[in-house]
C-alpha cells in the first residue's frame, strides 16, 4: 500500500473519531422548548413571586474593595409581564451591619421602602401618589425582567434569539444558551442534566465598573402544581460581591400584571438649575444630586460629578454655560458611592482632572480601564485615560483670589475616604450624605443621625464658621439646620 492509499482512511478515521467524541451543537429552540417544558412555563405570559432573606447595597461599601453592605430584606416582591416587557418590584429592606452607604435608615432605626418600575425601556418609582421617572437604571430593571427567573431567562432566549452551546464542568457536560439585548446586557445561561436553568452568568454596563460580572443561581426547584416548577432559593452576585440570597414564598404564573407607563414619564430628561449662592458660586440641582461650581480665575471646578453620563454631561454643560471662555477642568469627587462616582467616567472623556481621596483612587484607577463594550459610554467612546489626584488629609486649589479647600472626615461610619468642600471666604460647606436637608421647618429626628453628628463634630474640629450648608441631596440650608437636627 503506498503512503498516499494510507493515509487517506486515517485521516478520515480521526476525523470520525474526533466528531463521535465531540457532539454538535444543540439546536437553541430545542433546548429552550425542553427547559421550558422542564419548568412548564410554554404558556407563561406573567409571573409574580414574594421573596425575603439578606442582600448587599449595590456599591455602597465602606471601603472602595469591599463587599457591599449588609442588608436584611423582609420584602421583595416581583411582577413581571414577558409579553409587555413590564416589571414592578416592591422591597422593604434594613441594615445588617452599621457602616456604608444606601438611602437606608442607620441600623435599629427602620426600613427603606420603595416601589420601582419599568417598560418600553423607560423606568419610574412611587412615593405615595407621587411619580418619579428614573433616567439610570433601565438597563438594570430590565436585566431583573429577564434575568430574575429561569422562566423570564428562557423567554429572553427565545426573543433575543440565543445560541445554543456546551461546556464542561465538574466532569459533566453542561448545555448552555447565549443571547445579548442591545445596550443592555449579555447572558449565558446555564442548564443542568433534567434541562433546569442552575446559573446565569450575564454582563451588566455600569457608570463606574463598565462591564460588570452578574452570577444568578437558582437552587432547591420544587413542583408547585399545575406542572409549574421554581427554584426557591435565589442567589446574585455583582462585582464580585453578594447583593441577593432570596427564599421564595408565593408564586403565581399568569396572574394579571397591568404596568401602564404613567403620564410625565414620557420625554423626561435631565434638568439643571443654575443658581448663583456667592459671586462665582453656582448651585446645580434640579435633580436627586446635586452639584457645585466654583469659578477660578483659569478654570471652572465643579464638586460632584454624580449617577451616569446623562446627568454628569448636563452639569458640565451648565457649569460651562456659567463663565464665557471658561470650561470646567476640575472634578471634585466626594466620595467612591456609585451614586456619587457615577459620572467620573464622563468627567474624564472630557479631559477634566479628577480629585478624589487617597483610598479611593487606585480603585478608580483599576476599574477605569475596564472594558465598557456592551453599551460603551462617554470615556470609552472619548479614548482618553483618566488624570485623578488622591487626597489624604487636605488638598487646596488656589488662584490666589480664591482657595478651595478639600478635607477628609474623620469617623464617619457612612464611607472611608469620605470628603467634604470648605470655601473659607464664603464660609460655604458642600458635603454629601453626611446630612441631607429635611424639608423646611421639619421636625428634628428623635434620635440624632449619627453621620449628622459627627458632621458637627468635624466642623468644630476644623474650626471653621459655616454660614451655610450646600448638600448634594437636597436645598442649601443654614448652619442652625444642621444644629437643630442634632440636638442643639
Amino acid at each position: 500500500m503506498s503512503i498516499r492509499r494510507f493515509a487517506l482512511p486515517l485521516a478520515a478515521a480521526c476525523w470520525l473519531a474526533g466528531c463521535a467524541g465531540t457532539p454538535p451543537a444543540p439546536d437553541a429552540s430545542t433546548v429552550i422548548r425542553q427547559a421550558e417544558d422542564a419548568l412548564g412555563s410554554t404558556e407563561m405570559r406573567s409571573l409574580s413571586v414574594a421573596l425575603r432573606g439578606t442582600g448587599g447595597t449595590f456599591g455602597q461599601a465602606y471601603e472602595p474593595t469591599q463587599a457591599w453592605p449588609g442588608l436584611n430584606y423582609s420584602i421583595v416582591n416581583r411582577a413581571m409581564n414577558f409579553e409587555t416587557g413590564a416589571f414592578r418590584e416592591e422591597f422593604a429592606r434594613a441594615r445588617s451591619e452599621p457602616r456604608g452607604g444606601g438611602a437606608v435608615p442607620p441600623l435599629g432605626q427602620g426600613e427603606q421602602r420603595q416601589v420601582s418600575f419599568t417598560r418600553e425601556g423607560l423606568a419610574w418609582n412611587t412615593a405615595g401618589t407621587a411619580v418619579v421617572p428614573v433616567l439610570l437604571g433601565v438597563g438594570a430593571r430590565e436585566h431583573d425582567l429577564w434575568l430574575g427567573t429561569p422562566h423570564g431567562a428562557l423567554k429572553a432566549a427565545r426573543k433575543f434569539n440565543a445560541r445554543a452551546g456546551r461546556r464542561e464542568e465538574g466532569g459533566q457536560s453542561r448545555t448552555t444558551l447565549s443571547f445579548e439585548v442591545p445596550g443592555a446586557f449579555t447572558a449565558t445561561l446555564v442548564l443542568d442534566e433534567k434541562h433546569l436553568v442552575s446559573r446565569i452568568e450575564s454582563t451588566l454596563p455600569h457608570p463606574v465598573l463598565g462591564d460588570t460580572p452578574v452570577v444568578t443561581q437558582f437552587s432547591d426547584y420544587r413542583d408547585l402544581g399545575g406542572r409549574l416548577r421554581f427554584p426557591m432559593r435565589l442567589q446574585q452576585s455583582m462585582g464580585a460581591h453578594p447583593v441577593f440570597d432570596l427564599q421564595a414564598g408565593q408564586v403565581h404564573a399568569n396572574a394579571t400584571v397591568d404596568i401602564p407607563v404613567p403620564d410625565g414619564v414620557r420625554g423626561a430628561k435631565e434638568n439643571v438649575v443654575s443658581t448663583a449662592v456667592a459671586p462665582g458660586v453656582w448651585f446645580l440641582a434640579g435633580g436627586s444630586h446635586n452639584s457645585v461650581a466654583v469659578e477660578l480665575a483659569d478654570q471652572i471646578v465643579l464638586i460632584e460629578s454624580p449617577l451616569y453620563d446623562g446627568r454628569a454631561l448636563a452639569a458640565m454643560a451648565a457649569a460651562n454655560a456659567l463663565v464665557p471662555g471658561k470650561k470646567v477642568a476640575t472634578v471634585i469627587n466626594s466620595h467612591h458611592h456609585f451614586d456619587h462616582a457615577g459620572g467620573l467616567r464622563a468627567a474624564a472623556g472630557e479631559g477634566a482632572t479628577l480629585v478624589t481621596s487617597a483610598l479611593a483612587k487606585p480603585y478608580f484607577e483599576q476599574v477605569f480601564t475596564n472594558p465598557n463594550r456592551v453599551a460603551p459610554d462617554h470615556l470609552a467612546r472619548s479614548g482618553r485615560s483618566a488624570k485623578i489626584v488622591g487626597v489624604s488629609g487636605k488638598h487646596v486649589i488656589s488662584d490666589g483670589q480664591r482657595s478651595i479647600e478639600v478635607h477628609e472626615l474623620q469617623g464617619n461610619v457612612h464611607a472611608q475616604g469620605f470628603m467634604v468642600v470648605w470655601l473659607p471666604k464664603e464660609r460655604l460647606l458642600v458635603q454629601a450624605d453626611a446630612y441631607t436637608p429635611g424639608p423646611p421647618n421639619a421636625a428634628p429626628p428623635p434620635v440624632p443621625i449619627p453621620q449628622q453628628v459627627n458632621l458637627v463634630q468635624n466642623i468644630e474640629r476644623l474650626g471653621w464658621s459655616v454660614d451655610r450648608i450646600l448638600p448634594l441631596h437636597g436645598r442649601v440650608v443654614p448652619m442652625r439646620e444642621l444644629l437643630v437636627a442634632v440636638g442643639r
